[in-house]
């Protein structure tokens, strides 16, 4: 496992995590919570862990608990405690049963830190995030068991090269998860493309309170009609499952048809796939705008998959070979 990143001074631990200075202190020279390290010229170094144990801390005090009693649990302890006080607070009031969270995962304490202190500002307060498991990184990730089954993955990575692509798509793929989204600073343009074509939602760093809000909204329903389907009922959009190579060759096939079916559906598949994946890149203005961006990605991504199902028919109808990438070959290194 990675050595956990120490390269946080004192004030940036509590912008990230909305605890003041004076408070972060008094936590560390009273009760232990944190043991940062010093470095070459004696200042203080915190360490993502340190972010995410700030910020978790602060929830749970402001629900009650006292710094003593949880100042030396480790954050894994923390993130437990705060789901179990969640749940039971959720439990006594059923007129919310509506609203329950969507369970995550998060691969970075750093991100999850973020996540934990920034919900509010996510916009996501109709449907609220529940962070059931979090990893310090994928290594981290693809070895420790789930002690449940989060719907959502949220990866935070430096560098998104072959190796991290491909793992990526591996832990999506080992434990189900139905969405993921990864979030990096570096990247090859062909690993990006393939986790793309994958159904992955990814997004270059930095990526504002607002945008990841709005990036996490546009892989939730955010319209739950009683004419959408049995895939569309669990609340998230399917990744795709066809290429833009085999569409091109679907719609370029000589029909026995005189519709041409095959060739229109295959050509608004394209299309639906195109704007999906515009939507949630496109510049917003405000709140409301992100969220309307949002719900066109959604919309678009449910119309995709709807005519995916389409195509599958009309393919079996015309014995047109599909060629579904449930696993989508890398490029080389």
């Amino acid at each position: 496992m990675a050595t956990p990143i120490s390269n946080h001074r004192i004030g940036a631990v509590s912008a990230l995590s909305g605890v003041p200075v004076s408070t972060l202190r008094v936590w560390e020279t009273r009760h232990a919570a944190f043991a940062p390290r010093k470095s070459e010229g004696r200042h203080r170094q915190y360490s993502d862990e340190d972010v995410l144990r700030a910020s978790l801390i602060k929830q749970l005090t402001e629900s009650g608990h006292s710094i003593s009693t949880i100042a030396a649990l480790q954050g894994a302890q923390l993130n437990a405690l705060l789901l179990q006080q969640r749940t039971a607070h959720r439990l006594n009031r059923p007129t919310l049963a509506h609203a329950a969270p969507v369970t995550m995962a998060v691969v970075g304490v750093g991100m999850a830190a973020r996540m934990e202190s920034s919900q509010m500002s996510l916009g996501l307060n109709d449907k609220p995030i529940q962070i059931t498991e979090i990893f310090e990184d994928l290594n981290a990730a693809h070895h420790a068991p789930l002690t449940s089954q989060p719907l959502v993955l949220l990866v935070r990575v430096n560098s998104l090269d072959v190796i991290a692509g491909r793992d990526i798509q591996r832990l999506v793929q080992a434990h189900h998860f139905q969405q993921a989204i990864v979030l990096y600073n570096f990247g090859q343009e062909p690993v990006v493309a393939t986790l793309k074509l994958a159904g992955v939602k990814v997004r270059r760093e930095p990526v504002s309170n607002a945008e990841l809000g709005e990036l996490i909204n546009s892989v939730l329903w955010m319209d739950h009609t009683p004419e959408v389907s049995d895939f569309q009922r669990n609340g998230l959009v399917p990744p795709r499952k066809y290429s833009d190579e085999t569409l091109s060759r679907v719609a370029n096939i000589s029909s026995q048809v005189l519709c041409e079916c095959p060739r229109h559906v295959a050509e608004l598949i394209t299309q639906l796939a195109s704007f999906e994946q515009y939507s949630p890149e496109c510049l917003t203005k405000s709140t409301d705008d992100a969220h309307l961006h949002a719900y066109l990605s959604t919309v678009s991504g449910s119309a995709r998959a709807l005519f995916e199902k389409a195509l599958e028919m009309v393919a079996q109808h015309e014995n047109i070979p599909l060629d579904a990438h449930t696993t989508l070959p890398y490029p080389s290194a």
